[in-house]
């Protein structure tokens, strides 16, 4: 068995790479490591989204972690970020999302966070994952499946809370990617005072991410243009992530989400330490902006688990991906679809202007991405060779005018080629240069 811990949890094909009984032993190991780490009592609460093999991932992690000794809160259908907000606030040992996220119906995930809202760490990971293995349960008094208090914090009222102004006036639609935003995306929405369209709110279990939400922003963003909308927000399955579409059907992303609030957090004093933090996939745009906004711009590798351990480390409060997952610090512990789009959608309105102004915080450079099949993903040729003779080339030839990004991806068989330049063409030339010379070194 190799790591069964990717980036973002325990992911797979329901049925092959994620079963009942691995859900099962998931939770039960999660009791033991979390016990050993201090937790007299341990308790979880558990959400899911909407796929059909949820319910049953759904009952055999509770039966794991209820056989560990651990108790166990269901919460049902919620976002990841509802999840990580529970556990922090009614204050237990660890919060467990049952999710695949953008993944097909066919997947799903479980994805464990600690009390303090985080992802857990490698280590605790390593962990669990080892006691596994070990198969070393002992007899423990049976844990329970309890009710939430009645006075348990409200999820969806601490997203509106976190609006710079309502949104009275604004048309907006709402992409739910047939998923765990649904419900609250639309409410949240209403309750801030919006005219609200949602689209694709009816999950079956079977049609999540499929064809809309936020893999498919265009979809939103014809919707908007149809229905006469002022703005369009997509969430994926889980609503960690939201991008925009405006009023003449442009799609924006998260890096112009990532200028346009940090612009304005950095004029109003609450960007903390003026600085930002992104992935390298970012836009170069992004790094002008910023730059001549007079904030730092700080990237890591692709994952916004990786942003969020760069925002830890130097207390940033912002930070984000360009496919929609931003951390706002100040209100979650994790991406959160819906405070991003109650961010974005009341900056406009207490600015009085459209979310394609706010766009305009940053220029985005044209980029050409090139997935190239190689034999070993590993085998770039490490700062020599032919492959790294065509990254210079298009280096030195693009100057300050361009970036050029080359990576193997983490999950496929692939080199992926990244060019941004003044124009796609000058973009494109660069990237099939390099993908050519990737293919005949690798493929």
């Amino acid at each position: 068995m190799g790591r069964l811990f990717g980036t973002d949890g325990v992911r797979g094909r329901y049925g092959s790479d994620l079963t009942d009984d691995l859900a099962r032993e998931l939770g039960r190991a999660a009791v033991v490591v979390l016990r050993r780490h201090g937790a007299e009592h341990v308790s979880f609460v558990i959400g899911r989204d909407p796929r059909v093999s949820g319910v049953p991932l759904e009952k055999a992690l509770a039966e794991g972690i209820t056989s560990g000794g651990g108790d166990v809160y269901l919460l049902g259908v919620e976002p990841t970020p509802a999840v990580a907000f529970m556990t922090v606030t009614v204050g237990h040992w660890s919060g467990v999302m049952i999710s695949a996220s953008h993944n097909p119906p066919d997947d799903n995930g479980i994805k464990f966070f600690d009390a303090a809202g985080f992802k857990l760490s490698d280590d605790l990971e390593d962990e669990i994952e080892a006691e596994i293995r070990s198969s070393s349960a002992e007899p423990v008094e049976p844990g329970r499946i309890l009710d939430l208090p009645e006075d348990a914090p409200d999820y969806v009222g601490h997203v509106v809370g976190t609006a710079l102004a309502p949104l009275a006036g604004m048309r907006i639609v709402v992409d739910c990617a047939n998923g765990a935003a649904s419900v609250v995306a639309p409410e949240v929405l209403r309750r801030l005072g919006a005219d609200v369209i949602a689209i694709h709110a009816d999950p079956i279990g079977t049609n999540i991410n499929v064809a809309c939400g936020a893999l498919h922003p265009e979809v939103v963003a014809a919707e908007v243009v149809a229905r006469g909308a002022d703005a369009g927000v997509a969430h994926d399955g889980d609503a960690d992530r939201a991008l925009f579409a405006d009023a003449e059907g442009n799609v924006i992303d998260g890096d112009q989400v990532l200028a346009a609030s940090a612009v304005a957090m950095h004029e109003g004093g609450s960007l903390a330490n003026d600085l930002v933090v992104a992935t390298v996939m970012s836009n170069l745009g992004l790094r002008v902006a910023m730059r001549e906004a007079g904030i730092e711009l700080l990237e890591t590798p692709v994952g916004d688990r990786y942003v969020l351990e760069k925002m830890l480390e130097r207390d940033a409060v912002l930070g984000g991906e360009q496919s929609g997952h931003v951390i706002f610090r100040d209100f979650a512990t994790t991406g959160d679809g819906l405070i991003t789009a109650v961010r974005f959608l009341s900056l406009a309105a207490s600015r009085g202007v459209s979310v394609a102004e706010l766009a305009r915080a940053m220029r985005r450079y044209p980029q050409v991405l090139l997935n190239v099949e190689v034999r070993d993903k590993h085998g770039l040729d490490g700062g020599t060779g032919p492959v790294a003779d065509a990254v210079a080339a298009a280096e030195d030839a693009l100057a300050e005018r361009g970036r050029v990004l080359v990576r193997a991806s983490g999950t496929e068989p692939l080199v992926r080629v990244m060019v941004e330049a003044e124009t796609e063409s000058e973009a494109r030339t660069h990237a099939d240069a390099i993908a050519e010379a990737v293919r005949s070194a690798l493929g």
